[in-house]
């Protein structure tokens, strides 16, 4: 008697960005995050805020992982909620342009406070507040980019980070 072994691949897991376009009105947000938690899905980073004051339509950016199978569930579920006009999974329609802006504040002075200067020159991060012993850097850039600042800035005397979440949109004349 043969055995013929059948080799399963595991799902892969993907990061995906998808934007949500819904009413502008209490709770929609609370509704959004709710099925997320209800069903174990992690949110890595969420952004909202009104695009339309005329419609009183607003975009929700949330960047979540999972298998394609957990992917499509998500949209699947979102698109059922009654506020939501819209549900784009940005990472399969194009490769959407991703942004963020975080602020980044160092201490420390003599040398490591002019190597932070530098690489902030270098990576185009805007001084936004300065004291004798420390700095307050703006920066805006991709996910990747920020990481990498915030990573140099480490040894330097990195003491506090705000980041606002991705901010991304599809390219091509196409509107969400």
């Amino acid at each position: 008697m043969s055995y013929d072994p059948v080799i399963q691949q595991a799902e892969i897991i993907r990061t995906h960005t998808i934007a949500v376009l819904v009413d502008n009105e209490a709770g929609v947000l609370a509704r959004v995050i709710g099925l997320f938690s209800a069903r174990g899905y992690n949110i890595e980073s969420l952004t909202v805020a009104e695009v339309d004051a005329r419609e009183h339509t607003s975009r929700i950016t949330i960047v979540t992982s999972g298998t394609a199978q957990v992917i499509e569930q998500i949209k699947a579920q979102l698109d059922r909620l009654v506020p939501v006009h819209r549900v784009v999974d940005l990472t399969t329609e194009t490769e959407p342009l991703e942004r963020e802006m975080a602020l980044i504040k160092v201490k420390g002075g003599g040398e490591k406070r002019v190597e932070a200067l530098r690489i902030a020159e270098a990576f185009r991060a805007r001084v936004v507040d300065t004291t004798l012993n420390s700095f307050v850097f703006e920066l805006t850039g991709s996910p990747s980019k920020i990481n990498t600042y915030i990573e140099l800035m480490r040894p330097l005397g990195l003491i506090d980070v705000s980041r606002t979440g991705i901010a991304a949109i599809s390219r091509g004349p196409e509107a969400l």
